[in-house]
Parts: structure tokens; C-alpha cells; sequence
């Protein structure tokens, strides 16, 4: 790569005034279709990617971020959704890439929507959680969100925090803060092993299967993707000079009452847990053995 493409790279640190237009809650101003462009419908603020047995769909965004939050307000499939997966991800490219995950699994009428979620780090995976919500998702607009800065990744349902993945670099686990991300969303058939494991299969005479999403919201810092990691990473992080509201020390842990309201979800929500898993990890992997004793 010419060192002038580096030297030209820049990320733009996004400030959180609302009115900076950033902040857009239109969807064309911050993403675009990815596949399927006829499973499209755009209804006021409101876009709806449907599945149906020609395709399911997906969006992204049109740059990709280094550091800050991503939200998106979902309205689930309603009625029978068994076999779909409503994906909202982060990810960067390349087969070594870095991804936070929410896969909501679909289900049977009246049984509840499983929520997912993952992380990839320099492309592993193979660390599901899953769990319950506390409210049905197909029934109202939720909101979605992914935290991301040099301390820890956080995923978040209506504000509550549903998991937390900590840099325990000094550890030796490696973090994911050397990739930009591009933000995601996808629907599609998985009845191979999203509802009961395989055992139900997608019911296509309830087609089109109708995700609805509003309310687009990207607070972070963008990036060109022609920038190496380590001027990404500088171009991203406070200095003297700027101040990035992710890396304020507020945001390097949880909250006490974050902290407590994670504690409630694993406790009330959660249904599997990668961590307590020893038939697949033995060895309890060594992210796991730090997060009961935060506070």
C-alpha cells in the first residue's frame, strides 16, 4: 500500500450533538441495501426487509467505525417465525475479522424470540450466549445497541446491558481495537439450526416474514479503510488535543446499577452461557474467568 493512501486516511472523530445530522435517524443517509433490493419497503421512518422463499435481505453501512455506539430500533417477525434469523452485527472484513453479534432465533407463535450473541476476535468465535427477553419483540420497536472502546465491548437492550466483553489484554487475550467495523443487518432462512436446533422447520405458507427497523443511530468514529490499524487506532483515541466521549473513564466499566442490571439478565434471561459450557470448553476459556467479579 502507498504510504500516501496512509497518510490521506482519516478517521472522523463524530461529536454527540444531536444536531451534528450524524446522528440521522433516516436510514439512507447512514446505510444502504446490500442484497435483495425488490424485499425493500420503506414506509415513512420506517424500513421492513422481508423473507420470503426467493430470498431474505440485508443492509450495511456506508463506512465503517473504529470506537463508539451503533443502535437501531427493531420490530421482530411477528406470528410464526421458526427457521428465521434477524442478524444486527458489527463486523470488519477479511478472513482474520473481528464481530459483535445479536441473532434473534426465531420461533413458533407464542414461544419466545431467542437473542444470540457472539464475539469474533481476529476471526474466532464460539462464544454464544443466549437468552430471553423480558418483553416481546415482535410486538413493539426495541432498541438495539453495540458500545465499543479500548476498555469493552457492550451490547445493550433498551439501555440494560446484556453482556460485556472486557479487554484482558494483560491477560493475553487479544481485544478487538485494531479493525474498523462496518454495521449490519440481515434476514434470512436458518431452519437448519435456529429454532429447537433444526427441529422446526420454517413454515412458508406464513411468508413474507417482516423485520422493521427505525430509528438509525451511529455516534462514532469513521473511518477510511485504506488507514492502517495503528493510525486508525491513534486517530480514534483521545489526546490533548481531542477528546472522544468513548474513552471518557466512565465508559471503561460498567456503571454500579449497569453492573447490577447485567447481574438481573444473566440471573432472570439468560439460557446458555459459552462460559459454563464444559462439555465444548474443558478449560474454561480465559475471558470467562474474570467477568463474576467485576465491583
Amino acid at each position: 500500500m502507498p504510504m500516501g493512501c496512509v497518510l490521506l486516511g482519516v478517521c472522523v472523530g463524530l461529536v454527540m450533538l444531536m444536531s451534528s445530522g450524524v446522528s440521522s435517524s433516516k436510514f439512507d443517509e447512514l446505510f444502504e441495501p446490500g442484497w435483495a433490493m425488490d424485499h425493500f419497503v420503506y414506509e415513512g421512518e420506517t424500513l421492513k426487509m422481508k423473507l420470503d422463499n426467493f430470498s431474505g435481505a440485508g443492509f450495511s453501512s456506508k463506512n465503517k467505525y473504529m470506537f463508539g455506539k451503533v443502535t437501531v430500533d427493531i420490530k421482530l417477525v411477528e406470528g410464526d417465525s421458526a427457521g428465521t434469523v434477524t442478524a444486527f452485527y458489527m463486523s470488519s472484513d477479511g478472513p482474520k475479522h473481528h464481530e459483535f453479534d445479536f441473532e434473534f432465533l426465531g420461533n413458533t407463535s407464542g414461544e419466545p424470540y431467542l437473542v444470540q450473541t457472539n464475539v469474533y476476535v481476529n476471526g474466532v468465535g464460539n462464544r454464544e450466549q443466549r437468552l430471553n427477553l423480558w418483553f416481546d419483540p415482535t410486538s413493539d420497536f426495541h432498541s438495539y445497541s453495540i458500545l465499543w472502546n479500548q476498555r469493552q465491548v457492550v451490547f445493550l437492550v433498551d439501555n440494560t446491558p446484556i453482556r460485556v466483553h472486557s479487554n484482558l489484554e494483560h491477560k493475553g487475550v487479544p481485544y478487538p481495537k485494531d479493525q474498523a467495523m462496518g454495521v449490519y443487518s440481515s434476514i434470512w432462512n436458518a431452519d437448519d439450526w435456529a429454532t429447537q436446533g433444526g427441529r422446526v422447520k420454517t413454515d412458508w405458507s406464513h411468508a413474507p416474514f417482516i423485520a422493521s427497523y427505525k430509528n438509525f443511530n451511529i455516534d462514532g468514529c469513521e473511518c477510511e479503510t485504506t488507514v492502517n490499524a495503528a493510525n486508525m487506532l491513534q486517530q480514534c483515541s483521545s489526546s490533548a488535543e481531542k477528546k472522544f466521549w468513548w474513552d471518557e473513564p466512565r465508559l471503561a466499566e460498567l456503571s454500579l446499577h449497569q453492573s447490577h442490571q447485567l447481574l438481573w439478565v444473566r440471573a432472570k434471561h439468560m439460557i446458555y452461557d459459552y462460559c459454563s459450557d464444559a462439555a465444548r470448553f474443558p478449560v474454561t476459556p480465559l475471558e470467562c474467568q474474570h467477568h463474576h467479579h467485576q465491583h
